[in-house]
Order: C-alpha cells, then sequence, then structure tokens
C-alpha cells in the first residue's frame, strides 16, 4: 500500500517536555538539511494558553537550548518557526476538537503525533474522529507507554484500532531510531564475518543492559506505578533482544523485520514460578552518591516508601534452534554509577589452543555494540604480544573499533526522533511497532510479574551509585559469567 506523505503534522502535546527536547530540535534538524516537504505545516496543540507567535517563540527558545551550539543558527531557527502554529485544547473537550480541525485539511495528508498520557489516547482519538480528523489520509504515532499490561495495552490499541487500521498506526519506541542499533542490522546481514558465527553453536551468552544515573525526574507518579520492568524492559530492551536474535529477513522491509521480531518475541521462554531464584533480581536504590554527588533513597525521593522496583535483572532465553542454550542476561536500573546502553556478546572459546604448551593463555572474542552515550561498536580479539618469545608465547586481548563519531565524521550526529519523524511524514512503518509485537512483550512481560508476585519476591536495596543489589552479580556468577561493566 503506497501511503502519501502529509502537508501537515499535528503535535499533541506540543509544549510538554518530549516537544521541547526531542521533537522540536529533530524537526528543525531535518528542516535545516532540507529534508522536510517544503510546504509542511506543523500545527502544535497542548492545554497550555498560546497563540501562534508566543508558540513559535518557545520552540525557538527550546531549540537555543537543546540543538548544539554549533548547529543552531538563528536565522534558520525563525525559518523553521515559520512553519508553526498553535491550537489550544484540552483532549477531554471533544467540541473543542472542531476548533483544530478549522485550521487543518486532512484530505491533502496529515500525520498525527500523540505525546499524551495513555488515559487521554481514547478521548483523543474519538475527538479526532468526530472532527473528521481520522480519515483515509491521516495515520497516527503513539508515543509510549502503551498500557501496563497485556490487558491495558489492548484496551488502546482497540481505541487506535477503531478509527486507524494498522497501516495507518505508527508505535513509537525511540531505540529503534538510534544509529546503532539500525547498525545493529548491518553488522548481521551486510557482513559475511558475523552472521555464520551468531547462533548457539558459537556464542556463549548475551548481555543487554540500560543503565540510568538519573532517578524520578519529575515522572514519580508515572515511574512509582510502573518500575524498572514495565518502564524499560518491556520495550526498549525486548526489543534489542529481538533485534540481536531474529532470523535474517527477506527484505528490509516493515513486513520482513517486524515478522522475525514477532517469532523471537513468542520464543521466549516463560518464567514461572519455580525460575524466579535463579532468573529474576529486583531492587530499589537506597542512598549513595554518584560521583562526588550525594543521591537520595527512592522511598525519600518519592516522599512514601514503596515496594516499586527501581532495577530489574533477568535471564532469559530465546527457545528455538539458533538460540536454545544461550541464556540472554538483561539489566536495567536507575542511579547506577554511569549512563550507558549496550549489547555485550561473548563468543565460545576456541575448541583447542595450539599456544597452550608455549603458555599462552586465550580469551574468548567479545562484542560490544555501545548505543549511548557514544555510538561505538568494539570486538575484542587476541593477538600476539611482540616479541622474540624466548620465554613463550604471550597473547593479549586487544580492541578492534568501529567510532562512529569518528567513522562518520562528516556526518552530522542525529537525534533518533529525526528519523522516525520523517518515516511517520513518509509513511515508512519499518523501524516502528506493531501491534502483535507489543502484545508479545507484554504478554511475557505479565508472566514475569506474576510469577515474582505469586513467590512474594521483593526489591533488595542497593546503594545509589552502585550496579544493583549482590544477587544480580549472583544471578550471572552461576553460570561462570560476569556482568560487563
Amino acid at each position: 500500500m503506497t501511503i502519501q506523505k502529509v502537508s501537515t503534522l499535528l503535535l499533541f502535546g506540543a509544549t510538554g517536555d518530549l516537544s521541547h527536547r526531542m521533537l522540536l530540535p529533530s524537526l528543525y534538524g531535518l528542516d535545516v538539511d532540507g529534508l522536510l516537504p517544503e510546504k509542511l505545516k506543523i500545527v502544535g496543540t497542548a492545554r497550555s494558553e498560546l497563540d501562534d507567535d508566543s508558540f513559535r517563540a518557545s520552540a525557538v527558545a527550546a531549540l537555543r537550548e537543546h540543538v548544539p551550539t554549533d548547529f543552531f543558527d538563528h536565522s534558520r531557527a525563525d525559518q523553521f518557526a515559520a512553519r508553526l502554529s498553535y491550537v489550544q485544547l484540552d483532549a477531554k473537550d471533544k467540541p473543542g476538537f472542531a476548533k483544530l480541525a478549522e485550521r487543518i485539511d486532512p484530505a491533502d495528508g496529515l500525520a498525527i503525533f500523540l505525546s499524551t498520557a495513555p488515559s487521554l489516547f481514547e478521548p483523543t482519538i474519538q475527538g479526532l474522529a468526530s472532527a473528521g480528523l481520522a480519515g483515509d489520509e491521516v495515520r497516527l504515532a503513539l508515543e509510549k507507554p502503551l498500557g501496563s499490561n497485556l490487558a491495558s495495552s489492548r484496551e488502546i490499541n482497540d481505541a487506535v484500532a477503531a478509527e486507524f487500521p494498522e497501516e495507518r498506526t505508527f508505535r513509537i519506541d525511540h531505540y529503534l531510531g538510534k544509529e546503532t542499533v539500525q547498525n545493529l542490522l548491518a553488522l548481521r546481514f551486510a557482513n559475511v564475518a558475523f552472521e555464520p558465527l551468531w547462533n548457539s553453536a558459537h556464542i556463549d551468552h548475551v548481555q543487554i543492559s540500560v543503565a540510568e544515573t538519573v532517578g524520578l525526574e519529575g515522572r514519580s507518579d508515572y515511574y512509582d506505578g510502573s518500575g524498572a520492568l514495565r518502564d524499560m524492559v518491556q520495550n526498549h530492551m525486548l526489543q534489542l533482544l529481538a533485534l540481536v536474535a531474529m532470523e535474517p529477513p527477506a527484505d528490509f522491509d516493515a513486513t520482513s523485520i517486524r515478522d522475525e521480531k514477532v517469532k523471537v518475541l513468542r520464543s521466549l521462554r516463560p518464567i514461572g514460578p519455580d525460575d524466579v531464584p535463579n532468573h529474576v533480581v529486583t531492587g530499589q536504590f537506597g542512598a549513595g552518591a554518584i560521583g562526588d554527588q550525594p543521591v537520595k533513597a527512592y522511598a525519600e525521593e518519592l516522599g512514601r516508601t514503596s515496594q516499586t522496583e527501581t532495577f530489574v535483572a533477568l535471564k532469559a532465553h530465546v527457545e528455538n534452534w539458533r538460540w536454545a542454550g544461550v541464556p540472554f542476561y538483561l539489566r536495567t536500573g536507575k542511579r547506577m554509577p554511569a549512563r550507558k546502553t549496550e549489547i555485550f556478546i561473548q563468543f565460545k572459546c576456541i575448541p583447542h589452543s595450539i599456544f597452550a604448551k608455549r603458555g599462552a593463555k586465550t580469551r574468548p572474542n567479545k562484542l560490544v555494540i555501545s548505543i549511548q552515550p557514544e555510538e561505538n561498536i568494539r570486538l575484542m580479539v587476541m593477538a600476539k604480544t611482540p616479541g622474540l618469545d624466548r620465554e613463550g608465547i604471550r597473547l593479549r586481548e586487544v580492541p578492534l573499533d568501529v567510532g562512529l563519531r569518528d567513522a562518520f565524521a562528516d556526518t552530522r550526529r542525529r537525534i533518533a526522533y529525526e528519523r522516525l519523524l520523517l518515516d511517520l511524514i513518509d509513511g515508512d512503518p519499518t523501524l516502528f511497532v506493531r501491534r502483535d509485537e507489543v502484545e508479545a512483550q507484554w504478554q511475557w512481560i505479565d508472566g514475569v510479574r506474576a510469577s515474582w508476585e505469586q513467590t512474594g519476591l521483593e526489591p533488595k536495596v542497593y546503594g545509589a551509585g552502585s550496579w544493583g543489589p549482590s544477587a544480580a552479580i549472583a544471578l550471572t556468577e552461576r553460570d561462570g559469567v560476569q556482568w560487563h561493566d
């Protein structure tokens, strides 16, 4: 199905933090590079009382704050702001959508970016439909969270599907817009050196870590009702796992890639109550320090006691021929000592070392795919230490680095949302998440949570600035594995 480009982009939540930090800077970057349709109009809407001029002024101020200094240009910012207009709207006020419709002609193609609380999804969609803004020329992008469990996710998806069929629904996981995540596909499927080794015969285990140094950051109500498992594992981490574990797709298109991801998600072994002691660790940060800065405990930052986990570590298995017996260790937490997102792949040891009798020790090869804060691909290989070897051969582990910033120094480093917004405008759903993906993720996550609740698992306290509770170390060390810190 061919979907036309749009003439209007409608941003819900246009005065919010996501808009100021990510969406407006991304659209500015696309505009500067000449990638937006020449006549594209961007309409912002929110409850704030603004007119067109004040919205444009606030947008330019956001660009000045969040766009890199060497890329910000005031005249280009003003030129971009000329595309902007604003309509005040309370999503719960259904008649108010008629006012919005007066400013938009959906017949010329309309894309809607919905960055609101999930409780507003259904009334917003109903309001759009009532005002004639949900027709065949309209597509809808949804920012997470898409529910808090499988049942609520289905309710949201049903409400969306009532007006927007799957081919016009674009569910966002911004990790999929990151260059290094897309490079994971290039690494696997554009290089003959890796794919023949990408299986249980050659890979010992996989680690996926998402560590944050921040705490609640003004999201206390949402986060305390969600926790690390639902906030981070259900979406970002399971998407990364699916990209690591998927079979080669037939083509680089939305259907082929998303079909293979769904197969992985449906192959995840359920974690039952008997598995919890050896497969699940939860934690909650206590007081501590990150760098030289003291950090309050979660309960103190929240203002009340809570059993919500701010850390979770899981041992997962993908039950298929490619990955039989290979553990996938997942770890995420707040108030960690460093901010990082990475995929760590450890290959198996060589079957026989010809150097052992000469005193040399070998280590298994490792592949580290760093996603943030720096985008980097590093392969650790064994090399001979220079010398005449009179006292034996010495081998050393050395890195082969592909720093994307250096390798592509002539290319501007883009915000993930630039790619996703441009794909939304162009109607390309490849890097968006399909409904069956979301529901497969929730089904597995709900099973994990039900099992730990059944066993009475409670989060263990870990000091802020540490890598989580000691039980997380034991989770891997039982298998002779250490976390890649």
